[in-house]
């Protein structure tokens, strides 16, 4: 299969532990759940598009892998419609009482129940993507979430481990027990479960499109509870929200242009880590060159420092987020680069100016990268009654700290990590629609994408399969099991404070999904970390 893009040819070689080969076709879906991308699949196969492909696939991962994502969560896209490229903002703003007295006397924002909880955006972001481009009935679109609900699916065996995990911190958190832990425990690896007041819930979504998960019969039942809680989300809070269509923002790399949303996510941090990277001297070699390897992880290192300073709701931002990207600014970080030692460095100061990803693709030419999360794991835990609503803890995206430019306020968006990516030719023509769940790792796991298909030329399923690395503070980097141990020799001698991690149920190294697109239609992968599939026809 020739690319006929501008990229370097696809390297189709498999050189990492792997038995998923990448799926190829004229339309392609990659999420998950295997459950999820048949869901997408089934819309394709009835004449639907690639945005019918990816809502039903997103609403019948809030029922199958719960421990991701949820009805109460956020919802972010970009879009691909086959002439322009779009971006959806489907997070919640925090309520208005939350000032920075209302958490006076503690150190950060709860990470668990209703104090953490701000609007929750991704129904808003399935019906906005729906009504702008969807082509089938919405009701059609939900009917595989809905019966997984009502009817019951077997639970995997990645989502098990993580239910069992996120059983034992929240089983005292509102209503989580009673929805995710029948019997008295989380569900087993095979065993069915089923949620039919999760089932209810999603057919009042579709019969009102949305409307009564924001200002009718679902938005009292979650404020009845919230103040049942004494917690402060109120309905105005909630029928104020809107999904938000934004442009987005860009960085030139290698053969491509890599595209994220706007601040208040983290997407800004993989384009200035890009930018950083390429006006270091970064080389097109080998994608596990050990030079280059160092040279990314440094420049990674300069865009964490800087989002962590200031990065935040854009209104609330001292400068435009294009002042983190202009090219005298992106030269001047790189020249803190040291090519033979590890650095920990600190923010510039430019002059004013728990998650899922999936990815789908038609034969038309339209490609959608959407990510949703309920954040850390469950989320907050707290799980409307009888509902199936288990709402996120995005709240703890703020800080407190006097000052900041991400300190909490009424009606603000918090600091986000989860970010949909996109990638088009020099042209502006689309690549790649991408994406990777698994919070802090999310910037720092699309440049490494992005470094391997846009750069070194990669498959889908190969750049998924790497190892990866995860900068955590300082020189610590995490490195992941598979790595080269001459590579990680080459770094612990630039003096990179290198720990070996274990896979576990956590996915602190993420999950990637991808879609690539070439000359004769797509090339499409799915992490091995998880228990997705890629599918094409």
């Amino acid at each position: 299969m020739t690319h006929g893009l501008s990229l370097p040819p696809i390297d189709f070689s498999q050189p990492y532990p792997s038995r998923r080969v990448p799926a190829m076709g004229h339309a392609a879906i990659a999420t998950s759940h295997h459950l999820a991308s048949i869901a997408g699949m089934d819309m394709l196969a009835k004449g639907g598009n690639a945005v019918d492909a990816i809502v039903a696939a997103a609403m019948a991962l809030t029922v199958v892998e719960p421990t991701g994502c949820g009805i109460g969560g956020d919802g972010f896209a970009i879009l691909w419609d086959g002439k322009e490229l779009h971006g959806l903002n489907g997070s919640g703003r925090s309520p208005a009482a939350w000032t920075p007295e209302y958490f006076q006397g503690l150190d950060a924002v709860p990470e668990r129940g209703w104090a953490s909880v701000t609007v929750p955006g991704v129904v808003s972001s399935w019906i906005a993507l729906w009504e702008r481009f969807g082509s089938l009935p919405i009701e059609t679109i939900a009917e595989p979430a809905i019966r997984h609900a009502r009817e019951g699916f077997h639970v995997t065996p990645t989502i098990a481990r993580l239910w069992a995990l996120g059983g034992q911190t929240l089983k005292d958190q509102p209503g989580f027990a009673q929805c995710f832990l029948p019997g008295g425990r989380a569900p087993r690896a095979g065993e069915l479960f089923r949620s039919p007041a999760h089932a209810a819930t999603l057919e009042s979504i579709v019969a009102t499109r949305g409307e009564s998960f924001y200002r009718g019969a679902l938005a009292e039942r979650i404020v009845a509870d919230a103040q049942a809680h004494g917690a402060a989300l109120n309905l105005a809070d909630l029928a104020e929200h809107r999904a938000e269509w934004v442009g987005t923002i860009s960085q030139r790399f290698a053969n491509g242009i890599v595209h994220e949303l706007p601040p208040a996510n983290q997407g800004l941090a993989t384009l200035i880590g890009l930018g950083i990277l390429d006006a270091a001297g970064w080389k097109p070699s080998s994608p596990d060159d050990p030079q280059q390897l160092h040279l990314a992880i440094e420049a990674t290192k300069l865009a964490l420092a800087d989002i962590y300073r200031h990065l935040a709701d854009v209104d609330s931002m001292p400068f435009a987020p294009d002042a983190l990207l202009d090219p005298a600014y992106l030269r001047e970080r790189a020249k803190l680069i040291d090519p033979d030692r590890a650095r920990d460095p600190g923010h510039g100061d430019p002059r004013p100016g728990g998650t899922v990803c999936l990815a789908a693709a038609d034969e038309n030419g339209m490609m959608v990268s959407f990510i949703q999360s309920n954040y850390k794991g469950f989320g907050s835990g707290v799980v409307v009654p009888d509902t199936g609503i288990a709402l996120h803890n995005r709240g703890i995206g703020f800080t407190l700290e006097p000052g900041h430019a991400n300190r909490v306020a009424p009606r603000k968006l918090p600091f986000h990590t989860i970010i949909p990516g996109f990638a088009t030719d020099l042209d502006g023509n689309p690549l790649m629609a991408f994406g990777v769940m698994g919070g802090p790792i999310q910037a720092q796991a699309h440049l490494q994408i992005a470094l391997r298909i846009l750069g070194y030329g990669q498959n889908p399923q190969a750049a998924a399969d790497a190892p990866r690395w995860r900068i955590d503070t300082g020189r610590r980097v995490g490195i992941e099991p598979g790595t080269d141990p001459a590579l990680i020799e080459y770094l612990k001698a630039r003096g990179h404070e290198v720990v070996s991690e274990e896979l576990d149920a956590t996915f602190s190294f993420g999950g990637a999904q991808i879609i690539l697109k070439t000359a004769d239609g797509y090339v499409a992968g799915s992490d091995p970390r998880k228990d997705g599939q890629a599918l094409a026809r």
